[in-house]
């Protein structure tokens, strides 16, 4: 039989490993940050009514630009962090974030040029930037995963790359940067500087977002992503809000009608019950924060969280405690740092079911 390796494949993906948590069937998934709440029937409606709207129009091709999504996510994106006052001109929707990122690094990564982040952070951005024949360098997170500027200045002084990632709420660490990090960045970053914030709806009162810097400062890309907060995981929607001129970059090269039709008509829909979707996110919030409070009572060490998940540890075998949990029917994720575990924030019966386990396998 044919292995990979037996084909022409590039030389720089040879040995390299596929992303992906395990996808296992087990009572309680607690390892993919997913909203733990699906659409109401209410939603599902409104849902099935969307794209049977579109369903007679399928032999034709989507908006290419995705004009009203676009109208519609920086809306929401005004509401979400007002005096952002943002407009469809400065929001940039694909397929799922990890398509935006790639986009980002196709117009301004490459070979020859240098994309820089601070793990651990999100495991995709190394990934993508490798796969875009981009440079990557690790400039590492402070001891207590948060960033402090000068130290993080130092490292785009000595490195100049073009790209900087940086991650607020942190995955797999839960942890929101202060808005002076990210500013003491974008002063010294000779290119374009992207902060993630797929998690910042999650994040805790008085936590800013990045958006809130983006006048002014034309090279700060700021995405975010429709699978985490909004529930909708499975419309793989992502999306970005940046100078104009930023999306023009983008739309170099963006693939042609890359976002279908159904994908348009449900993510807008989506926005429209917004309220609805993200009424669950107090929920969670304090289901993070009660998480948070008991792991500490019972001893563990835990990150701070601004996220739907929380990162806590220290365990001689990780490893070991993974395969317990899940041996009860309990799916958490073996991520980040050695030593340390990763749970996302479920329903308050999915949280009951992880202390349970937990109290059994350490």
């Amino acid at each position: 039989m044919t292995s990979l390796n037996d084909l022409p494949i590039r030389d720089d993906l040879r040995g390299r490993e596929p992303y992906g948590a395990p996808q296992l069937e087990v009572p309680v998934a607690l390892n993919t940050n997913e909203n733990p709440y699906p659409p109401s029937d209410r939603l599902v409606k409104a849902l099935g009514e969307a794209v049977a709207d579109v369903a007679g129009s399928l032999n034709r091709y989507p908006d290419r630009d995705a004009v009203a999504l676009r109208g519609d996510l920086a809306a929401f994106l005004n509401e979400d962090t007002p005096g952002a006052g943002l407009t469809s001109r400065q929001v940039w929707a694909a397929n799922g974030s990890n398509e935006i990122i790639q986009q980002i690094l196709q117009a301004f990564g490459g070979p020859g040029r240098t994309a820089l982040g601070f793990e651990p952070s999100y495991s995709m951005h190394p990934i993508i930037t490798r796969v875009s024949g981009t440079r990557w360098v690790d400039a590492h997170r402070d001891e207590d995963f948060g960033l402090e500027p000068a130290r993080a200045v130092a490292a785009i002084e000595e490195h100049r790359p073009d790209v900087v990632f940086l991650t607020s709420p942190n995955n797999p660490t839960g942890t929101a940067l202060p808005l002076e990090a990210i500013e003491a960045v974008l002063a010294a970053a000779p290119g374009m500087v992207v902060v993630d914030e797929a998690y910042a709806e999650f994040r805790r009162s008085g936590t800013p977002s990045a958006l809130t810097l983006l006048p002014g400062n034309p090279r700060l890309i700021v995405t975010r992503t429709m699978s985490k907060a909004f529930a909708m995981a499975g419309t793989r929607l992502g999306y970005l809000a940046a100078d104009p001129a930023v999306i023009d970059a983008l739309l170099l090269v963006r693939l042609p009608y890359h976002l279908s039709s159904v994908t348009q008509a449900v993510a807008r829909t989506a926005v429209a019950h917004g309220a609805e979707l993200l009424g669950a996110v107090d929920r969670l919030r304090r289901e993070r924060d009660d998480l948070v409070a008991w792991l500490r009572a019972e001893g563990f060490t835990v990150a701070d969280s601004d996220a739907n998940f929380v990162l806590f540890g220290r365990f001689p075998d990780r490893t070991a405690v993974w395969r317990s949990m899940l041996d009860r029917g309990v799916l958490i994720r073996e991520v980040g740092p050695p030593e340390w575990l990763r749970v996302s924030v479920g329903t308050a019966e999915e949280m009951a079911a992880f202390r349970t386990a937990m109290k059994e396998s350490v």
